[in-house]
């Protein structure tokens, strides 16, 4: 909970109570409604693919974030510039720009790129269709998050103090155990909040890879919504799934956060 100005005492959650009696007034109805049922049976199959696209691009996301944060900070220019260059680019481009052009650009590319190779090594190749949709979808989310959440990394490690540093060193702890010893546990309460927010985002700009025919939530509602034109049952079905999702991850994270500060004060 957020302390009001000036005080260390928490606001009353009203938002929250608003947001259960909203969903609890929304459930009550969908129970006396036959079409409402219809469509969250249906659309309760399209959340399964929904976590888990945002389970795995945030996952493959973040440690590829970390490097980019690593590689950034190095003592090599060209890595820096490498690592620069890999970041302005992806964060200057919409998510859903991502999406297509690795979709029907970067994968059948790698397909070609595979076959050429098993050509020459005795492998078989592999058709452009074999590389799913859902992977596609999976590899353009983390491309694109990877390059905020590196930004997210840099600053919580930037945020320790090079005094901190310069003491490990005259204990002389090594490279990996300054970080983990010394920075990481420091860097961390500057970390958690925003990679928190990136990964809620993450949950929401998931429903883009149902430009792709992925069966996740928007998807599966756009295709009940077609069929049975009740196209207010049903996406009043999708917003609160999402609702849930993103409102329930946040009060999660909000909780990690205050364990982590107060682990690491």
């Amino acid at each position: 909970m957020t302390p009001r100005p000036g005080t260390d005492k928490p606001d009353f959650p009203w938002w929250l109570i608003a947001i259960v009696a909203f969903t609890g007034l929304f459930i009550f109805q969908a129970l006396d409604d036959p079409i409402y049922q219809q469509v969250s049976v249906k659309l309760i199959k399209g959340v399964k693919i929904t976590v888990f696209v945002t389970l795995v691009g945030f996952f493959l996301a973040s440690v590829l974030g970390l490097l980019l944060a690593v590689a950034s900070l190095s003592r090599y220019q060209i890595l820096r510039q490498i690592a620069r260059f890999y970041t302005e680019v992806l964060r200057g481009l919409p998510i859903l720009v991502i999406l297509l052009y690795v979709s029907f650009v970067v994968a059948p590319g790698l397909v070609q790129g595979w076959n050429y190779i098993a050509e020459h090594i005795g492998l078989d190749p592999i058709r452009t269709r074999d590389f799913t949709f859902l992977w596609r979808a999976i590899i353009a989310l983390t491309l694109g998050y990877s390059a905020f959440i590196s930004e997210v990394f840099r600053a919580g490690i930037l945020s320790v103090e090079e005094g901190q540093v310069e003491a490990a060193k005259a204990m002389g702890l090594n490279g990996w155990q300054r970080f983990r010893l010394v920075v990481f546990p420091q860097a961390i309460r500057t970390i958690m909040p925003p990679l928190g927010n990136d990964f809620i985002a993450m949950i929401k700009d998931s429903s883009l890879v149902s430009v792709l025919g992925v069966l996740d939530i928007t998807q599966i509602g756009k295709v009940t919504a077609a069929g049975n034109f009740r196209y207010f049952e049903t996406y009043n079905v999708v917003a609160m799934l999402y609702l849930t999702l993103t409102v329930t991850l946040s009060l999660l994270l909000r909780k990690l956060e205050t364990k982590m500060r107060g682990k690491y004060p």
